[in-house]
């Protein structure tokens, strides 16, 4: 960030009511918990990189997670069938 915008949203800061101020007091300090926490893992994939323990680090899936369909069949319980076999 140049100075020039830093002083410019000082500057603002002036011109805020007490319960923006808080506002404004909550989301930063919810992006600097965001952030640290960025931080933290981003350090830890990457000695699990420089260890060896792991090749790469997959990134979540950006697609959400769909419904499951349930299989219907016939028949015990599937849990019954494996403690049979079991024994």
């Amino acid at each position: 960030m140049t100075q020039a915008i830093l002083t410019q949203i000082l500057n603002q800061l002036e011109t805020l009511e007490l319960k923006e101020l808080q506002q404004l007091n909550q989301k930063i300090q919810q992006y600097l918990m965001d952030k640290e926490e960025a931080d933290k893992q981003a350090l830890f994939h990457q000695s699990l990189l420089d260890a060896g323990l792991v090749k790469q680090i997959k990134r979540p899936s950006s697609q959400p997670i769909t419904e499951r369909r349930l299989i219907e069949i016939e028949g015990k319980p599937i849990s019954e069938t494996i403690i049979e076999e079991r024994r």
